[in-house]
């Protein structure tokens, strides 16, 4: 079944439709040799070339989604010049495509991240514009009061804009612990995209320290404690609707072949994880 060009290659992970539809229009496309133009359509079977380089295909049939559960100590890049490890290490082969990280953590953040072979879920899972939260744990070293929760869930000026959280939570389940002599307090934090850094910056910005932080879930995704960290599982394909759904994106029919072997994969994978002691 052939699909528009660009949305072709927004699912293969190459960018947004708007930013390839410039690419097309500039003839950086060819398909089966020849230049392509808007309103162009590709098969699975066509040959697709990008600035000269050969483009593999990704169906909207059984899009693949990992949750990976960070340590502390991992960069999010495919490879890095300092030989630091990195969130792309430990992921399994594939086939056809590539893995696309959904969002990032920095260095010394851990938590939850999505990888996906499907460009155009990634994309929209990024973008602002839908608006998918993100729920973080922080330990906040410093005095927070009423007046700078209200402060930071209003709104405060960032050198990139106004940020703000949907909502601050303190968690006195967990209690404050002393380190150093020092008060540390925990709270629960959502909000609605992914700057750089934000949630660090948001507290910063009210002279308070982040010196824990952890993201426990992505839009109706959660990670589990059966998750080890630095260890991953493919979410299953009532998941996988839910983020489409999430952002608007019509969901996949998944077919009762590839189903089932998910299905084993991820039971074999959950029972392997059992048996790893925390990292």
């Amino acid at each position: 079944m052939s699909e528009k060009l660009q949305k072709v290659l927004a699912t293969a992970g190459l960018g947004s439709r708007r930013e390839l539809e410039k690419w097309i229009s500039a003839g950086r496309v060819s398909v089966n040799g020849s230049v392509a133009k808007l309103g162009d359509r590709a098969e699975p079977e066509d040959r697709i070339l990008v600035d000269g380089r050969p483009i593999k295909i990704v169906t909207d049939d059984n899009p693949r989604v990992l949750m990976y559960s960070k340590p502390e100590g991992e960069v999010c890049t495919t490879s890095d010049p300092d030989g630091r490890p990195t969130v792309f290490d430990r992921l399994p082969r594939l086939g056809r495509g590539r893995w696309i990280a959904i969002g990032r953590l920095d260095i010394n953040t851990s938590g939850l991240l999505l990888f996906t072979n499907h460009g155009e879920l990634a994309n929209r899972l990024m973008h602002p514009s839908y608006e998918v939260t993100r729920e973080y744990m922080a330990r906040i070293h410093g005095e927070v009061d009423e007046a700078m929760i209200r402060r930071l869930t209003e709104g405060v000026m960032l050198e990139d804009g106004v940020a703000r959280f949907q909502s601050v939570k303190a968690q006195h389940a967990r209690g404050a612990d002393e380190e150093g002599g020092s008060r540390n307090r925990w709270f629960r934090v959502i909000l609605a995209e992914g700057r750089t850094r934000e949630v660090r910056r948001l507290w910063e910005s009210q002279d308070v320290e982040v010196n824990r932080l952890k993201r426990i879930s992505y839009g109706p995704i959660e990670l589990p404690s059966i998750v080890r960290r630095a260890d991953f599982i493919e979410l299953d394909p009532k998941q996988v609707v839910s983020l489409f759904k999430a952002v608007n994106l019509r969901p996949p029919k998944f077919s009762e072949k590839n189903v089932h072997r998910d299905m084993r994969e991820r039971k074999e994978k959950k029972l392997r994880a059992r048996g790893n002691p925390w990292k």
